[in-house]
C-alpha cells in the first residue's frame, strides 16, 4: 500500500452484505464512511477500493485498520 495511507480505524466493523451486491471497501483509510469507500482516496492521491460481493447474503466483519492479508476482511492484524 502507499505511504498515504492510514488507519480508518482500530476494529472492524459488522456489516450486513447482500447477496451479489458490488461493495467498494475502502483500502486507503480517508472515508468517512467506514468500511467503504467515499471517494476521497482520489484527493488523498491514495489507494483504490476493493470491490468485492458475496455469493449468500451475511454479516462479515470489515477491516478498518487497512492491515488485514485478507481485504476487506478483518484477520485481527488491528490486535499487533
Amino acid at each position: 500500500m502507499k505511504e498515504n495511507n492510514i488507519r480508518g480505524g482500530d476494529a472492524p466493523i459488522p456489516c450486513q452484505l447482500e447477496a451479489d451486491k458490488n461493495y467498494a471497501w475502502c483500502s486507503c483509510g480517508h472515508s468517512a464512511d467506514q468500511p467503504f469507500c467515499n471517494g476521497t482516496h482520489k484527493k488523498e492521491k491514495a489507494t483504490n477500493p476493493i470491490i468485492f460481493s458475496v455469493d449468500e447474503a451475511k454479516e462479515a466483519y470489515l477491516c478498518t485498520c487497512k492491515q488485514t492479508n485478507n481485504p476487506p476482511y478483518c484477520d485481527g492484524s488491528h490486535k499487533n
